[in-house]
């Protein structure tokens, strides 16, 4: 009597437990969207001033100096939302695969020389092939690019291994290769949101490298580790060469290979690229 008539002047506390038990029952694909729909309405009052300081309007496509910043927002708080997740779940946040301890970063590090051994590789087929050749006086222009160009590709390649393997891929409880090509899908398909349809091309190899990152994931005990190190190489290398502008491709090299529009992941040799790593990894760590 005395208990029920204490806990009925605390409403909100009961309702806020059964939500929180509620939640934790719900589908994954609930929970995902319940996390995006509180990232979203955390950076919009981010977001709105930033896209008025950068002379952005809705539904027009975003020049690389406007979508900067309103990545960098979003992805700032992406931690502090699955900091959240995990306290709604009571769970702890090295859940979504982030251990902070030296294997950790060496992890990390192998994955890093992987993917940068690999782009090179990648690179080096096609200059083979006649497809490209490197513009060697642009070396200067690539040092001055390699830092900020490392320093992001670290930044990407945490934030979204964290979201997408550490969360997402953590959320679908089935087999690995449901978990993995549902998970591999939204973060393909999420790619359009900044770039449009101009990514349309790339999505079967978005899928196919989200799948090669949950596997990595995997490989690495589920740490976040060495998907990051492989995600940051990658990222570093294609932004790092793109900003001093070496690669030249010849205007003879087929599309087919080296991509739609000179994106790797949406020809046939980066596919292969991608697969050969992932069968790399399963043949290593397997």
């Amino acid at each position: 009597m005395i208990a029920t008539a204490f806990m009925n002047q605390f409403p909100i506390v009961i309702n806020a437990v059964q939500f929180v038990n509620a939640f934790s029952q719900t589908p994954a694909f609930v929970q995902i969207g319940f996390f995006f729909l509180v990232w979203g309405l955390a950076w919009l009052p981010i977001a709105i001033p930033i896209a008025f300081w950068v002379k952005w309007k809705p539904f027009n496509p975003l020049e690389l100096q406007q979508k900067l910043p309103l990545v960098a927002s979003l992805y700032a708080i992406a931690p502090f939302i699955l900091w959240g997740v995990a306290r709604l779940k009571s769970l702890p946040f090295s859940t979504f695969g982030i251990h902070l301890n030296s294997n950790l970063f060496a992890s990390a590090g192998i994955g890093l020389g992987i993917g940068v051994v690999g782009i090179l590789i990648l690179f080096g087929i096609q200059t083979a092939f006649g497809w490209i050749h490197w513009r060697s006086e642009n070396w200067r222009k690539w040092l001055a690019a390699s830092l900020p160009t490392l320093l992001l590709g670290i930044w990407i390649g945490l934030t979204e291994e964290l979201v997408f393997r550490g969360f997402f891929f953590g959320q679908f409880e089935a087999d690995f290769w449901t978990s993995a090509i549902v998970s591999s899908v939204i973060f393909a398909v999420l790619h359009l949101i900044w770039e449009g349809k101009e990514k349309i091309p790339q999505l079967p190899g978005l899928t196919l490298m989200g799948v090669v990152l949950c596997l990595a994931f995997v490989q690495d005990r589920n740490n976040i580790g060495l998907a990051w190190g492989l995600h940051a190489g990658w990222v570093w290398m294609i932004a790092s060469l793109d900003a001093a502008e070496i690669l030249q491709y010849e205007e003879t090299a087929p599309e087919w290979g080296t991509g739609i529009d000179r994106q790797p992941l949406a020809g046939l040799l980066g596919l292969l690229f991608l697969l050969g790593t992932g069968l790399g990894i399963e043949a290593i760590l397997g």
